[in-house]
């Protein structure tokens, strides 16, 4: 009689859970379990520790990386379509400088620099002259490109540097340098939005710009500084692609990583309105979409079909977005 009385109590609780928003949250980390699981039954040598730190994870890092930058900026209510041109740029400077006997150690700092400027240049289109996100950061999605192909002369040049190669290939700790970036990299913006005023002013000018100029935030300086870290991130992973193929290569470095960089901001259940931030859960969607990716393809099924795959959950997740901020 009690399990009889207290199971419409029950039923009527579920039906109070926000699902949408549930699954928003914590969907991309179901579906990265669930992949998990499924590679550990059935994809052999899925658990050997090579195939997770120098293939899945070291494959994963640089995107996830760019991604970090990304939801940065998604936050302040933007979107910066220009880091995978910046990537790109990057790297190619780096080289020409190393191949015109620049030393590493001034060649590698002028990379992250270019990055640094780029997203200054995004910064200033969006925050002080006032000119939407989409198309100001289309600007050097264009050019920056193009950019990199005259730097280099269209050229795919070798470029022999042991530091260069110890940025591709390189061990830290037992981790591949780009892992080891992102750990590094990760605690460093959690630090910083979680436990100084520059977290709450980033939420602050994503959530209403407006109500945040009132109460004395410099909205302008706060967007600005989230393109420039997003260009500076998006700067160092140049580097790490130079270091990964030990060549210029402008036409591939970076390509669509901004597609990607969205993608797994978008899945991992960030609003692109602005407002929110959650560096874990834009980590998980990297994570996810790169293992569906790569779990499909050791499985027979083609690139071209795992990357509808992957566009069909992006829509997915653009949908629950809507449906929960709807309900609110």
């Amino acid at each position: 009689m009690t399990d009889l009385a207290t199971r419409p109590a029950e039923v009527s609780a579920l039906r109070r859970i926000d699902w949408p928003t549930m699954i928003r949250r914590y969907g991309a980390a179901a579906v990265l379990a669930l992949l998990v699981i499924f590679n550990i039954i059935f994809t052999e040598n899925f658990l050997d520790l090579r195939n997770i730190l120098f293939v899945q994870l070291r494959q994963a890092a640089p995107t996830a990386i760019v991604a970090l930058g990304m939801a940065l900026v998604i936050a302040t209510g933007g979107i910066d379509l220009s880091v995978g041109a910046v990537v790109a740029l990057s790297g190619q400077v780096t080289a020409v400088f190393l191949l015109d006997g620049v030393p590493p150690l001034v060649a590698l700092p002028i990379g992250i620099l270019v990055g640094l400027a780029a997203g200054l240049f995004n910064g200033t289109l969006v925050s002080r002259f006032g000119i939407q996100p989409m198309i100001a950061t289309l600007v050097l999605f264009t050019a920056g490109r193009g950019l990199a192909q005259v730097v280099t002369g269209g050229r795919i040049q070798t470029v022999n540097e042991p530091i260069v190669e110890f940025l591709g290939l390189g061990v830290i700790a037992g981790l591949p340098i780009s892992v080891f970036s992102l750990i590094v990299i990760t605690i460093a913006i959690i630090g910083v939005t979680r436990f100084t005023p520059a977290g709450t002013k980033l939420l602050a000018v994503g959530g209403n710009e407006r109500a945040a100029g009132l109460v004395g935030i410099r909205t302008k300086w706060v967007k600005t500084m989230a393109y420039v870290v997003a260009g500076g991130l998006a700067g160092y992973v140049g580097l790490l692609e130079l270091g990964r193929i030990q060549a210029s290569d402008a036409t591939n470095a970076g390509l669509n990583m901004e597609l990607d960089a969205i993608a797994a901001v978008a899945v991992a259940g960030t609003t692109l309105a602005g407002g929110t931030f959650s560096p874990g859960r834009t980590i998980i969607g990297v994570l996810m979409l790169r293992l569906l990716q790569n779990t499909l393809v050791a499985h027979g099924i083609p690139r071209e079909v795992a990357q509808i795959a992957q566009g069909l959950i992006i829509v997915a997740a653009i949908y629950l977005l809507r449906r929960s901020r709807d309900a609110r």
